[in-house]
């Protein structure tokens, strides 16, 4: 590991109620290890009883999700991202959970968004595809053993509670 900052090695040094951290010599400073943020969001219809699962260009099928830009918080890349995939607006939201997903070093904020109604102009240079499913079908339909399938499991036990 290496210093974001100066380039030089890091090495790892105990620090209080924090126990062995990478730390920079030369800047005189715990590193303590970034990584980035996004949005994933378990899209619903204004009558709450459908999902929009999108088949993304990887060939799988996810819900939606986008990162936070710099400056940006998560609620306006929400807003910024449901409109440049599906092309809907949102009407509203609600933070749920957050995820470490490991494979892309990223923190996912979690969140059930309510669109509009309207036609889907899917951008596709992401999004091959998208439907409507029922809660059993987008269960049924997103990618198992997936960051995406968690979120919609607990999004899906919400929207049984009740309207968001």
């Amino acid at each position: 590991m290496y210093c974001q900052d100066c380039g030089q090695k890091l090495t790892l040094k105990f620090c209080d109620n924090e126990g062995l951290v990478p730390y920079c010599n030369e800047c005189a400073e715990f590193k303590f290890p970034s990584f980035r943020a996004a949005v994933n969001m378990t899209v619903v219809n204004k009558a709450q009883d459908r999902i929009l699962v999108g088949k993304h260009t990887n060939g799988n099928n996810l819900l939606f999700a986008g990162y936070i830009k710099k400056g940006e918080s998560a609620e306006k890349a929400i807003l910024r991202e449901i409109r440049e995939e599906t092309g809907l607006n949102t009407l509203k939201y609600r933070y749920t959970r957050s995820r470490y997903h490991e494979p892309r070093n990223v923190l996912m904020l979690g969140f059930i968004v309510v669109v509009a109604d309207g036609e889907l102009k899917l951008n596709e240079e992401e999004i091959l595809e998208a439907r409507w499913c029922t809660f059993d079908e987008a269960l049924e339909y997103i990618e198992h053993d997936s960051t995406a399938e968690y979120f919609l499991k607990n999004s899906v036990a919400e929207l049984k509670k009740g309207k968001i």
